[in-house]
């Protein structure tokens, strides 16, 4: 089964050989200038999407062109950030129905393997902590490009994409079985360091 976090789609640079150097390189992402996202939707009522985002986060990964699969990821989220452009909803998410924040302030996201699926593609597992429960995630990861940005910098952009089931996370309130799993969509830019 799979699962979801945030986290995740850094890696997916790993699924291609690059034209960069042969060598170990760190990326911190770009979360400063708003060059990455992490998003999620679960169904309402079984009738539409619910979207929302978490807008705070960092992360960082380690890109081995030679050995992609030495590459590691982490990423950290304040949960408190959550975004669904409603705040009562928002103040609800927060509570301890679901995120409960004031207990969890963050979900982390550290990778455990790396496996290429295809030229520009792979699948990233790891360790998701949310709401107090480390359980492994697989996220199915893209990469988008890199290359040199115009300030001097050299920059990798990935895609990823995971779901996870709430109740695996001692999150149990009642949303209907339409709403049983969350889907996530994680839009990443990582300045060389």
């Amino acid at each position: 089964m799979k699962n979801w976090l945030y986290a995740l789609p850094l890696v997916t640079a790993l699924a291609s050989p690059a034209a960069a150097p042969a060598a170990e390189e760190h990326y911190l992402v770009d979360t400063e200038h708003a060059h990455a996202a992490i998003e999620f939707r679960i169904k309402h009522l079984g009738f539409s999407w619910l979207v929302g985002r978490f807008d705070d986060f960092e992360g960082a990964f380690t890109y081995d062109e030679a050995n992609p699969e030495n590459s590691q990821v982490t990423v950290t989220i304040d949960t408190a950030s959550v975004n669904s452009n409603h705040a009562e909803r928002d103040k609800h998410l927060r509570s301890d129905d679901f995120l409960h924040v004031e207990k969890f302030p963050q979900a982390k996201f550290v990778s455990t393997a790396f496996k290429p699926t295809g030229e520009h593609t792979a699948e990233l597992t790891g360790e998701l902590t949310l709401h107090g429960v480390t359980r492994p995630v697989t996220l199915e990861v893209e990469q988008i490009g890199h290359g040199d940005d115009p300030w001097g910098g050299y920059r990798r952009g990935f895609a990823g994409t995971t779901r996870l089931t709430l109740a695996n996370f001692g999150i149990n309130y009642n949303l209907g079985p339409a709403a049983r799993e969350v889907y996530l969509f994680l839009s990443v830019e990582g300045i060389r360091q």
